[in-house]
């Protein structure tokens, strides 16, 4: 387990979410094209440290539950996760867009592991499956809001085009971790509290 010392006050709850982190390689030839395609101010990039494909928000949870979430992890974490990412798209796609995110191509994959995990975490009482269907993606960045109060974001151009990681194709997943999100001004910083590697990762 990572992020949880026993000075902890393990009832604290934490905003948490469970994510396959993405080898090296990859997380640079999408920061490399960001530089260019997401170069207008509106656009605030996720690092490229905290680059990920989201399997499950699990919303505010105590401490406590990190070790339970852990073991779930552990159940789906045994075999190779494969992953090709498409071109850019905009969500929500009518009106504007509030972020900038690569799908996952060829979803069956990845769809049927995120099942699993929620399968086991609802069971356990660890968390409460959404009502909308499952849509595997890496989000590249957020667009900010107007500003003065307004929530309506910015009006931007969603750059098209190739996926940035068109050269690698195929990769395989790191790890499935969980996270705790901590919300600031300049932007959600993430800290890993479990982190389960997953076989056969090759370069990180």
């Amino acid at each position: 387990m990572a992020g949880v010392s026993k000075s902890v006050d393990k009832s604290e709850r934490v905003r948490m979410f469970v994510a396959v982190d993405l080898p090296k390689m990859v997380r640079e030839d999408i920061s490399d094209w960001a530089d260019s395609a997401l170069d207008d101010p509106a656009f605030r990039r996720v690092p490229p440290e905290s680059l990920h494909a989201t399997l499950a928000f699990l919303g505010n949870r105590p401490l406590s539950d990190v070790e339970r979430i852990e073991e779930a992890i552990e159940e789906v974490a045994s075999v190779p996760l494969f992953l090709e990412l498409g071109g850019p798209v905009g969500r929500p796609s009518r009106g504007r867009p509030r972020l900038v995110a690569l799908p996952v191509q060829f979803t069956r994959p990845v769809v049927m592991r995120q099942a699993e995990l929620a399968e086991i975490l609802a069971f356990g009482g660890l968390y409460k499956p959404e009502e909308r269907p499952f849509w595997p993606h890496v989000t590249v960045a957020r667009v900010r809001a107007e500003g003065d109060g307004s929530l309506q974001s910015i009006p931007v151009t969603i750059p098209s085009g190739p996926p940035p990681t068109e050269r690698i194709g195929f990769f395989r997943g790191v790890r499935i971790s969980l996270y705790r999100s901590e919300l600031q001004s300049s932007g959600a910083r993430y800290v890993p509290l479990a982190q389960i590697e997953l076989p056969g990762a090759g370069w990180q």
